[in-house]
């Protein structure tokens, strides 16, 4: 399939030019890096696109300097070769991410030379660069100057005294540095200490262009409505008083400096990369200067990490003022905080927190982590992630509250003719004039509408939860509504009620697509629409009138497709699981798998011994005790017909139903289940289900639990549905257990007509299968599988 045309700005249309800090190709990028600029800016190109306007997202690789080399020197490979491999592993990375660019490219490419050298010749003619000598540090052993990222010491800024600041900044106070004013400084390739030699270089004379600088920072930090981080950061550069930038590093890896007496040095990293956006742009369409030479017609909106503000609203700036040419620059800059990890900080370089690959490998969906890191983007302050708040945004946000609905709404509108609509979407005339509905018509309205100047704003987390706040009203209109009674005590209002909640879900894909477009796909495909033609929720001229009108979204006798639950709980243990996984750092890791692998292998070959060596001996004696045979004899269950006579939501615990069931005897019994994200309240009223009744009565929340209701799951536990018997069954009649497979382990209750045979499986995995006449009792959701009881606790 061709690639479509590069976009050009368009005469009379909104024209943004995106960009997000490059990031190092020196290693695998992690969430702290991906929040902080290209998952940030990816999240606000696609709301672009969402409201028509021309948008264009540009990004790449940053692959020249000193992180390069030094990491070539680790890996015993040429700097290419690192920037090849590690380019790859980005790119992977951002897609699996969902993060689309229109074009990702590398600094290293022929385009970063030729725009890199033209902006200097420009400098140099126009006498803002100048020539000076400098002190810097140089290693004997290594026969080599060494640039900023090949020294570490001891940082010298007051109350601080990190002991492994770098050269060029302090990863721990973030102040810039010259290598030349570290304590105690050490060659991070011999680990000897350097002396001092002197070295030419040229220098950007910053405080010359202070003036057009200031003026550029004082117009555009208002209009473009800068981030309070990035103005701070700006001033505090700007109060120090701008001093002279050398340009040059004594490096081979970098862009050559077009000057004889220059010809053996690069360019500066911090000069170099930002023009990289200018020259992925000019790799993306020959017609680049129609993007970056364009001020009136073009905005260039730009996200970055904290660390990275003063060489985007100093240095660049200046670069591209001291050309003297029409470039059009940064308009809006916006900037995070860090994302902690844990109990610490996330380090690229020390491999610490949860990285790009590993996210992939957990199996929790990319759609869960891009909603987890914008709900926790770091917007004004620093952040910080943790295993067990992922685990309670997935499961209370995602899972209980938005994939609820939803799935509420689409599975109620798939039932058959007679319980639902048969998946056509009914007729809603009049919708304006049914109380309820209007009400949440002017709620969602104004959701929307603080949805719109939040992202204008770049205010991406306060985006996000306008949108999820749509959600929770459209949950609470379900319940207020009633629209289960209502289907059959008045179709119309019904109609009305199901017509408007399919819009919102409508609705609700159009706003989140920005935050989570494999959501919004997946909810696309179940209302049978297509992502690409039907993703709008404004007109033709971005008016978004019709956001207060959700009934109107989508057109009576519309075919939805199949319902199918979104969202995945998180377990604890998996939580658990995931802690311990990524504790450390990324080298203990891999050292604590490789131990663990040779210790396999050693008690593979082992077993292997002992086994074939005493066989014999193990058939003789029966070997050791299964672990079925520590759990609870099928004969010592006591199940019984129960029928629930009330249910409601539990007061402690959003996922906790509490239920009234009658099973037979003077006074129902309260039971607790964790049902509420799978079953709808109205559909827990009044319905038969079974009981095991001889459990050991157990506290949940602070309710007491006196029995279990068993229900079935599917295999990846996304869908829970209850285990009805018969009609016929009597209320409190009880229910004997025979073996599925092989010879019965209890003896059938002959008194029981209803129930001629309901038996079990008492498998080895640790489950009960419950079946009904020889056969396994199935629903939609699957096969029920009931977790064995140990006999510790029967009554």
């Amino acid at each position: 399939m061709a690639s479509p045309p590069p976009k050009l700005p368009i005469p009379g249309r909104r024209n943004i030019l995106i960009t997000s800090a490059l990031p190092y190709v020196n290693n695998v990028p992690h969430l702290g890096n991906i929040i902080g600029c290209v998952l940030s800016a990816d999240v606000f190109a696609r709301y672009c696109r969402l409201r028509g306007y021309n948008a264009i997202y540009i990004c790449g690789t940053d692959e020249y300097g000193t992180a390069t080399e030094t990491k070539a020197l680790e890996e015993k490979c040429s700097p290419k070769e690192i920037c090849d491999k590690y380019h790859v592993i980005h790119d992977e990375v951002y897609k699996w991410f969902d993060i689309k660019f229109d074009k990702f490219g590398r600094t290293s490419a022929p385009e970063q030379t030729e725009v890199c050298q033209a902006i200097f010749h420009k400098l140099m003619e126009n006498k803002w660069l100048t020539e000076n000598t400098m002190q810097q540090l140089y290693c004997d052993t290594c026969e080599r100057f060494l640039a900023d990222r090949l020294v570490e010491g001891k940082c010298p800024t007051e109350g601080c005294n990190y002991e492994a600041a770098r050269g060029d900044q302090c990863e721990n106070c973030s102040k810039l540095l010259n290598p030349t004013e570290l304590i105690d400084p050490k060659c991070k390739v011999c680990k000897n200490a350097p002396r001092i030699r002197d070295t030419d270089h040229l220098f950007l004379e910053l405080p010359l262009l202070s003036d057009k600088l200031v003026n550029y920072i004082n117009n555009t930090s208002v209009a473009g409505m800068w981030s309070q981080n990035a103005i701070q950061a700006t001033n505090a550069w700007l109060k120090e008083g701008l001093k002279q930038r050398c340009i040059t590093r004594d490096l081979k890896w970098g862009v050559p400096v077009p000057h004889e007496k220059y010809k053996d040095k690069v360019f500066y990293v911090w000069f170099d990369a930002p023009i990289g956006y200018i020259s992925i742009t000019a790799s993306y369409t020959p017609d680049w200067e129609k993007w970056w030479k364009d001020p009136d017609n073009v905005e260039l909106f730009q996200f970055m990490g904290k660390d990275n503000v003063p060489f985007h609203t100093v240095m660049f700036p200046s670069t591209l003022l001291g050309t003297g040419e029409n470039w059009t620059m940064m308009k809006t800059i916006s900037v995070t905080e860090y994302l902690n990890y844990e109990a610490g900080k996330f380090s690229k370089s020390h491999g610490i927190g949860v990285f790009g690959n590993d996210a992939k490998v957990t199996n929790i969906p990319s759609e869960v982590w891009r909603y987890y890191l914008l709900m926790n983007r770091p917007e004004v302050s620093d952040t910080l992630f943790t295993w067990a708040d992922l685990q309670a945004k997935l499961n209370s946000e995602l899972l209980n509250n938005l994939g609820n609905f939803i799935n509420r709404v689409l599975s109620f509108v798939a039932k058959p003719a007679g319980a639902g609509y048969d998946s056509i979407i009914p007729d809603a005339p009049n919708a304006e004039s049914h109380t309820l509905t209007n009400a949440l018509a002017e709620k969602t309205n104004k959701w929307v509408e603080q949805y719109l100047e939040a992202m204008e704003k770049v205010k991406l987390k306060q985006g996000l939860k306008s949108a999820m706040a749509i959600s929770s009203d459209g949950n609470a209109y379900l319940q207020e509504s009633q629209f289960w009674r209502l289907y059959k005590e008045d179709p119309a209002a019904c109609a009305i009620v199901m017509k408007t909640s399919v819009g919102v879900v409508y609705l609700l894909a159009c706003l989140l697509e920005p935050f989570m477009p494999s959501f919004s796909r997946e909810v696309l495909r179940q209302l049978n629409m297509s992502p690409d033609e039907d993703l709008s929720f404004c007109d033709d001229k971005g008016e978004t009138a019709k956001a207060k009108r959700p009934w109107d979204f989508i057109s009576a006798g519309h075919k939805i497709g199949k319902p199918v639950p979104l969202f995945k709980e998180l377990k604890d243990e998996e939580v658990e699981a995931f802690r311990i996984k990524f504790a450390g750092s990324q080298a203990e890791r891999i050292s604590k798998a490789q131990s663990d692998a040779e210790a396999k292998k050693v008690a593979d070959k082992l077993k292997g011994t002992k086994l074939s060596e005493g066989s014999s001996k193990k058939k003789q004696s029966g070997g050791s005790k299964s672990k079925t045979a520590e759990d609870a004899s099928v004969a010592k269950l006591d199940i019984r017909v129960g029928l629930i006579r009330k249910a409601e939501k539990h007061p402690d615990a959003d996922s906790l139903y509490v239920e009234e069931i009658d099973v037979g005897e003077e006074a129902p019994r309260t039971v607790v289940s964790g049902l509420v994200k799978f079953i709808p309240l109205e559909e827990m009223q009044n319905r038969k289900v079974c009981v095991l009744c001889n459990l050991k009565p157990v506290a949940m929340r602070g309710i007491k639990s006196l029995a279990m209701v068993l229900a079935a799951s599917s295999e990846d536990h996304s869908k829970v549905e209850l285990v009805e018997p018969p009609e016929s069954a009597a209320v409190g009649e009880k229910v004997t257990f025979a073996g599925f497979s092989g010879e019965p382990e209890a003896s059938l209750n002959a008194k029981s007509k209803t129930w001629e045979k309901l038996s079990a499986d008492l498998h080895s995995n640790g489950e009960l299968v419950a079946c009904y006449k020889d056969v396994p009792f199935t629903t939609s959701a699957g096969v029920c599988k009931v977790k064995t009881i140990a006999n510790g606790d029967i009554r």
